[in-house]
């Protein structure tokens, strides 16, 4: 359970930071003002903040309804991992999110993800460089999906073996190697996950639904609702 955001509380520690990606990091209130909106019949005011991450110094905005002790927005919202991803795929993926302060942890993790997304779906043997072009082949994936999957095979081979000629990643570097994740779960995984609730099925067949090759979006996002820190 989270404690409320309350007037004069001068620190929060949300989920993750939704600059690095850091778990439950110290944000310091920066500034605070309340702004009145009024629709023609009634004013309501809304509490807006901006708090710095300790660790990357990155700034996010938050929003506080009238009469609620509680943040409900925050910006730039911090990426979460659907429970619809199968959990060794999820796990892999959640840890990637919380590395990205070290950026050849976080490619790593990536590459460790997209593994075990394509074990999930049955192609268990081989390498993962055999297992991505079988994935193509039998239209599991689209054949620009199955480039960028070998692009973050390579990179992730290249921290793994410590290649002398490789340069290290950034951060931002990390964050592209992310989204490739995130949006090739989004494929397996979430959409079947939202085809089927839609449709009324029991939730369990979704992992099991293999959809045909299509653009991949990107990951699901929702903002957190943060702990405080009192003065």
């Amino acid at each position: 359970m989270t404690e409320p955001l309350k007037d004069g509380y001068k620190q929060i520690n949300p989920t993750r930071c939704p600059h690095c990606g850091v778990s439950r990091p110290s944000m310091h209130l920066l500034s605070s003002h309340k702004t009145n909106y009024f629709d023609g019949k009634a004013h309501e005011q809304k509490s807006w903040s901006t708090y710095s991450c300790s660790t990357c110094g990155g700034v996010a905005l938050t929003r506080t309804p009238t009469g609620s002790l509680y943040i409900d927005k925050m910006w730039p919202e911090s990426a979460t991992v659907s429970d619809a991803i199968p959990e060794r795929a999820r796990e892999f993926l959640t840890q990637a999110l919380g590395s990205l302060n070290a950026p050849s942890g976080a490619q790593m993790l990536a590459a460790s993800s997209v593994d075990a997304m394509f074990k999930e779906k049955g192609l268990k043997t081989g390498s993962l460089y055999a297992r991505i072009g079988e994935a193509a082949t039998s239209h599991l994936i689209t054949a620009e999906m199955a480039e960028w999957a070998h692009e973050v095979r390579l990179d992730a081979n290249d921290q793994r073996h410590a290649d002398d000629n490789a340069t290290l990643p950034t951060p931002e570097e990390a964050k592209k190697t992310i989204e490739f994740v995130q949006a090739l779960a989004q494929f397996l995984f979430v959409l079947p996950a939202m085809v089927t609730r839609g449709r009324g099925k029991p939730a369990a067949s979704a992992a099991k639904a293999t959809p045909k090759a299509a653009s991949a979006s990107t990951a699901e996002t929702q903002a957190p609702f943060p702990g405080t820190t009192p003065y």
